[in-house]
């Protein structure tokens, strides 16, 4: 959060208008929307899904900053990176991805001509669920801006903190590309059970995002989604009766974790369930 908040205070000004997606990750939305608003910033919210009406906000308003997850959270949407770009820098507007479900192994929101990309560093960087950091990456005149409103912050991070980062970094690609062969497997499993509804995962031929994900992205995450045909409590006991998952709200480590949004968020569908990691139990199916 210190990332995305000293990301945002240094690139809008008094009077700037924020456009940030619905299923943007909620502590970044909530700041949007209820922290902005106080120094004068606008915000609008649109569907990630309606390109034309982003389209339209982004030529009708002065925007300064649109800023979405890509890869969202739960459902593992994804926008056209270099669409939006196009869309934004024609009307003078800096483009912010926060690519951390995506992890920077599977997707380069730069290479794409996004102008600034946040990462958890809690997550696919460091790799252990034992750190807790974010980064930030863009050209080195945005990148000298929001040093300084960082500093102000304070949000530094430990000596300690950053040697373990730099330890995740060196296993990240082997890790990442093993959750990404595991995962795909788990999602298509589930795709074809009988007991389960939807499973979102762009990696799926299914997914209404394969296409734009593929031709993006070279691998497509260790988070898989789905809805059990069941109630609350059915969910909960299929999530109760497994054996290897713990129940945690990371992703990224190496363990395989579960849980069940609606547990921990107030909008998620009430049988959705997300489970992450699939790093080193390939045959647990």
């Amino acid at each position: 959060m210190n990332a995305i908040v000293a990301t945002l205070l240094a690139l809008v000004p008094p009077g700037g208008h924020v456009v940030t997606t619905t299923d943007c990750y909620s502590e970044a939305r909530a700041f949007i929307r209820e922290r902005l608003s106080k120094m004068g910033i606008r915000s609008t919210f649109v569907d990630l899904n309606n390109t034309e009406k982003l389209k339209a906000v982004l030529d009708q308003d002065d925007v300064t900053v649109f800023y979405t997850d890509s890869l969202t959270n739960p459902h593992l949407k994804c926008i056209d990176i270099k669409l939006v770009a196009e869309l934004c820098h024609r009307n003078g507007t800096l483009m912010c991805i926060d690519s951390t479900l995506a992890s920077p192994i599977n997707q380069k929101p730069l290479t794409l001509d996004a102008d600034i990309v946040v990462h958890s560093a809690t997550k696919y960087i460091a790799g252990h669920h034992d750190v807790i950091a974010g980064c930030i990456s863009g050209s080195e005149a945005l990148i000298k801006t929001i040093r300084a409103w960082h500093q102000d912050l304070g949000g530094a991070i430990s000596p300690d903190a950053a040697y373990m980062i730099i330890r995740g970094l060196k296993t990240m690609a082997l890790r990442v590309e093993t959750q990404n062969r595991t995962s795909l497997r788990m999602a298509r499993l589930l795709e074809n059970h009988p007991k389960i509804e939807d499973v979102y995962y762009p990696g799926l031929k299914s997914s209404p995002w394969h296409h734009v994900a593929k031709s993006q992205m070279t691998g497509f995450g260790g988070v898989v989604s789905f809805e059990v045909a069941s109630d609350l409590h059915g969910a909960m006991r299929f999530i109760d009766a497994l054996e290897i998952p713990f129940i945690a709200t990371s992703l990224g480590g190496c363990e395989s974790l579960v849980q069940q949004p609606d547990a921990v968020v107030h909008d998620a569908n009430f049988n959705l369930i997300t489970c992450v990691g699939f790093c080193f139990h390939q045959g647990s199916e």
